[in-house]
């Protein structure tokens, strides 16, 4: 045998590590995950080494009914929890929820024809699956997809496999809830049996909930028809205990008082940063854009610098918020827990499957005050639930009517704004709801959420900085009795006023802990973590480029140019550099009889727009989905079928085939000003703000060559479309960039 040389032996070697890797799937080095850097709501379930295989979970914990969940920020999960409690109480199906990025899906043709999966599937984005449903959707679209009894789609592996689907989208976006659409038709040519009508909630119109109530009841029907279940009285069934730990020192170095994980409960800043696990970041600067004093638009600068954090210009940064202390003192006290808001508890699931939404051992007051989305709009179902708890047979039948009788909801809750504790307080007029088991809240309400912004700052010129610019919510509904206000903004302006000196800034009387738990975040630090996005610029610098959006999207005021002018002088620097290719055009709602929008303006511009169509531009939009951004769609179809002497319904192929060359792209926001109030999960972009601001400056600060040739127009208006109800907020922003 031939002595190997050195090159014999590397290459041997390499050849054996990837043959290790190929079989292992690197598990011999991949780096050991922190069991709260997947979901966080796994608890029990995370621990390493659990199977993939979903039947053999379901086996070993003596299930007939698995929810599956694809979901972007938590409410998708939410309603799959939901499903599974009621499943339980009601028709006493052994339920579990299964997050689907966790589990392998080849074995679903040998999936027990006795037992039922249920799909509650988000849409995202440009009708995409949510980041932990990819994998999944990967999986059942392709077309040679293959099980483990080696059946292809023309043998119907899935013959087997009960289910039921339910989407969450919305109706602005062109592929409204693609995803549960695209998903049962895979599943139904796969062979697999649904159960009843895939439900649609829209969150567009605003009836998400709704739209699940009224699906969910001839579902079950349907289901318990199918697999022989009887109904029963439904009660109260936890699949948490909470226990109260007096024994236990509340600073005690092993009581979470707020930190998301054991890193940061033992002070350590260790990556990687995600939706997870956020990285506590100073805020450097901070300052007001507007010129009045009872409305807010902040601009900040967050340094990531040491994070390993990066960023592009298009991407978002996520704010981690926490509770206002004036809510969670109003959350404490009509539960009776005031006098115990520091007794330690610890939190297990009574089920293996059960999934615990934050670390414990933990304080009643940590679980408000950072883990529940108390200050959100109650849900009719969840109405329902704590009735049983009421403080006497009164409040409990107006409880139980506002949860049966959805007009009586709307009128004495949902259009009154009531946050949970608000409600509470109204209809017991203070006594207080001690019977009421602190579970039922853990497991009924959100877990809070971080909220997503995006980013005006270019990566290019200071790339260890993220600067944002939000406007601080504060919602007044005609008839109302309560101001709904935005969770994370008013966080951020307390945050801005303690920076500029204020030693107890109450941003709308509303205080925060702004130092974080144990103090952790002193010297103006927020969590944040980044999300990429596939909002971007052109990689070609030759393409036009077109830029319509509002200055704040839909912030809850008018627009005046003497008050919410943003950015000004840097629109003047902007007209400095290009001296005459640049051209700005302004009008204000207010400043003037004539209303003028973006979709009109774009049709001025019609004969330039369609030019630069032909040379093939990209055209950007930001700011709302449910009316600005219908309405610029609408009007580039009807320009460029004008233009081009072609039937509308052609223009308006060409803009699909626009978006689905990513030539047109939107980061649009929905929920009117309810996005920082109420956690989004289908579609759910960024906040968006300053959008043609941000790409000027991304221009401006790279030297493009789109510069040298300068932008042929820049139109700053107010919106107020379709004659609605106006959508309030400083300037919108129409930018045409080409090479002229």
């Amino acid at each position: 045998m031939a002595q190997l040389d050195t090159l014999d032996i590397v290459v041997l070697a390499a050849l054996l590590l990837g043959t290790v890797a190929y079989f292992t799937k690197g598990t011999y080095w991949a780096v050991a995950k922190d069991p709260y850097a997947g979901s966080l709501a796994n608890g029990a379930a995370a621990k390493a080494g659990k199977t993939r295989d979903i039947i053999e979970k379901m086996d070993e914990s003596a299930k007939n009914c698995v929810i599956f969940y694809g979901s972007q920020t938590g409410t998708a999960e939410d309603y799959a929890s939901r499903l599974a409690k009621e499943g339980s109480s009601r028709f006493g199906l052994k339920t579990m929820t299964a997050d689907l990025e966790e589990y392998d899906f080849e074995n679903l043709d040998s999936f027990p024809e006795d037992k039922v999966a249920m799909f509650v599937l988000a849409t995202y984005g440009e009708g995409e699956p949510t980041d932990n449903a990819v994998e999944f959707y990967e999986f059942i679209s392709s077309e040679d997809v293959s099980f483990n009894q080696g059946g292809g789609i023309s043998e119907k592996p899935l013959a087997n496999l009960k289910y039921v689907a339910f989407g969450l989208g919305n109706n602005t976006y062109e592929h409204y809830n693609s995803m549960v659409r695209n998903v049962t038709k895979f599943l139904d040519r796969l062979g697999a049996n649904r159960i009843g009508a895939a439900g649609e909630g829209d969150d567009g119109a605003g009836t998400m909930e709704e739209d699940f109530l009224a699906w969910k009841e001839p579902m079950w029907k349907d289901l318990a028809d199918s697999m022989g279940l009887q109904e029963r009285e439904a009660v109260y069934e936890p699949v948490l205990e909470v226990s109260e730990k007096p024994e236990m020192d509340a600073e005690s170095d092993d009581v979470y008082l707020g930190e998301p994980n054991k890193n940061h409960l033992e002070g350590k800043q260790k990556g990687p940063f995600n939706a997870h696990n956020p990285y506590i970041a100073p805020i450097v600067e901070s300052k007001e854009l507007f010129t009045v004093k009872d409305r807010n638009c902040l601009h900040m600068e967050i340094d990531i610098s040491g994070s390993n954090l990066s960023y592009t210009t298009g991407d978002h940064i996520a704010v981690w918020p926490t509770n206002a202390g004036k809510e969670v003192d109003r959350f404490m006290d009509i539960l009776g827990l005031d006098e115990k808001r520091h007794m330690v508890i610890s939190v297990k699931g009574l089920d293996a499957t059960a999934k615990i939404p934050f670390p414990s051992p933990t304080t009643y007051d940590a679980v408000v005050r950072y883990h529940m989305e108390i200050c959100a709009p109650i849900s009719r179902q969840f109405v329902s639930a704590l009735a049983p708890f009421s403080p006497n047979d009164s409040i409990k039948a107006e409880m139980t009517k506002m949860g049966s009788d959805k007009d009586y909801f709307h009128e004495q809750v949902a259009a009154r704004n009531y946050n949970l504790a608000q409600l509470l307080e109204f209809l017991s007029q203070g006594q207080k709801w001690n019977k009421v088991p602190f579970t039922i809240f853990i497991e009924g309400l959100h877990k809070i959420q971080p909220r997503y912004y995006s980013i005006s700052s270019s990566s290019l010129v200071q790339k260890n900085k993220i600067s944002i610019t939000a406007v601080v919510e504060s919602v007044e509904t005609p008839g109302a009795s309560h101001v709904l206000k935005g969770v994370t903004t008013n966080y951020l302006l307390a945050l801005k006023q303690k920076q500029h000196g204020d030693p107890s800034p109450d941003p709308h009387g509303l205080n925060y802990a702004i130092t974080g738990p144990r103090n952790k975040y002193d010297g103006i630090h927020v969590p944040v973590h980044v999300r990429h996005s596939n909002f971007k610029l052109p990689s070609d610098p030759s393409k036009p480029i077109i830029m319509v959006g509002p200055g704040t999207g839909v912030a809850p005021f008018r627009g005046k140019k003497a008050e919410d002018f943003i950015y000004a002088d840097e629109w003047e620097a902007y007209k400095n550099d290009m001296g005459d290719s640049f051209e700005m055009l302004t009008a204000f709602s207010r400043d003037g009889a004539q209303k003028v929008y973006v979709q009109h303006l774009l049709k001025q511009r019609a004969a330039e727009i369609d030019r630069l169509l032909q040379q093939k531009a990209y055209f950007y939009v930001c700011g709302d989905a449910a009316n600005m951004a219908r309405e610029v769609n609408t009007a580039l179809s009807q320009i460029i079928s004008e233009q081009r002497g072609i039937p509308e319904s052609k223009a308006e192929d060409i803009v699909k085939a626009m978006r689905n060359s990513n030539a047109y792209q939107e980061d649009v926001v929905t929920g009117g000003g309810y996005a920082d109030a109420i956690p989004r999960d289908a579609d759910s972009p960024a906040n968006p703000v300053a959008l043609s601001h941000l790409r000027l400056r991304w221009l401006r600060q790279r030297g493009d060559a789109r510069f040298a040739r300068g932008l042929s127009a820049q139109i700053q208006v107010d919106q107020e479309p379709n004659g609605k109800q106006p959508v309030q907020g400083p300037p919108d922003v129409f930018c045409c960039c080409g090479a002229l």
